[in-house]
C-alpha cells in the first residue's frame, strides 16, 4: 500500500468519486431500487454525509476507498425523503424508501454500525480495505464504543473473509425471503468485532 493516507471525511471535490465508488460496490444490491446509474450516483453525490466516512487517499489526493458508518446523528448514505424525491420524484421516492427500509438497521448503544465499505477496483488487493476497517475500529474505540457491527450478504464471500481476518465474528443470519428478487441476495449475516477498552 504505497503512499495511502487514511483520514476522516472527504471534501466537496470528492463527492462524485465517493458516489461512484459506492455505486460500483453496491449496484448489484441496490440497482433494481436505486437505478439507473446516472440518477443513483447523482443522488448519492448530493446526499452523502462526509462526516460519517473514513477514507483512503493516494499521494495525489485521489479518493481510493471509503468506509461509511451510522450513528445517532446520521449516516454516510442516509439522506432525507426530500433528497430521494429530488432525484426520483415523490411517487418514485416513496416506493424506493419503502423497499430500502427493509435494509435499515437501528443504531444500538455502544455499537458503531457500518454503512458500507468500498475500494476502487484499480486499488484492490493493496490492503486498503483492511486499513479502512482498522481505522473504523480505532474511530469507534476513541468514541468510547464497545463494538463495530456490519452486515455481509451471502454472495460476497470475499468481503466476509476480509471481515473475519479483521476480527469480526458472525452472529445472526437474516433471510431476505421474496425480497431476494429485488436486492439479489438470499441472506445476510450480522458480524461484530468486539473492541478492547
Amino acid at each position: 500500500m504505497d503512499a495511502v493516507t487514511i483520514r476522516h471525511g472527504f471534501g466537496p471535490e470528492h463527492r462524485e468519486t465517493a458516489a461512484a465508488l459506492y455505486w460500483q460496490a453496491f449496484r448489484g444490491k441496490l440497482g433494481t431500487v436505486m437505478g439507473p446509474t446516472d440518477v443513483a450516483t447523482r443522488f448519492f453525490a448530493r446526499s452523502m454525509d462526509a462526516e460519517h466516512a473514513i477514507c483512503a487517499f493516494d499521494a495525489e489526493n485521489k479518493l481510493l476507498g471509503l468506509a461509511g458508518f451510522k450513528t445517532s446523528t446520521g449516516s454516510l448514505t442516509g439522506g432525507t425523503m426530500r433528497d430521494v424525491a429530488r432525484s426520483y420524484g415523490w411517487f418514485g421516492g416513496a416506493w424506493r424508501a419503502m423497499l430500502l427500509s427493509f435494509l435499515e438497521r437501528d443504531v444500538q448503544p455502544g455499537v458503531l454500525l457500518m454503512d458500507g465499505i468500498c475500494v476502487d477496483t484499480c486499488a484492490r488487493g493493496q490492503g486498503i480495505g483492511a486499513a479502512l476497517l482498522s481505522a473504523v475500529k480505532s474511530h469507534a474505540q476513541h468514541s468510547g464504543l464497545r463494538s463495530v457491527r456490519l452486515d455481509v450478504i451471502d454472495n460476497n464471500p470475499r468481503a466476509r473473509a476480509l471481515y473475519e481476518r479483521q476480527g469480526f465474528e458472525a452472529f445472526e443470519t437474516t433471510h431476505s425471503g421474496p425480497l431476494r428478487h429485488v436486492f439479489g441476495f438470499q441472506k445476510s449475516t450480522e458480524m461484530r468485532c468486539l473492541l478492547t477498552q
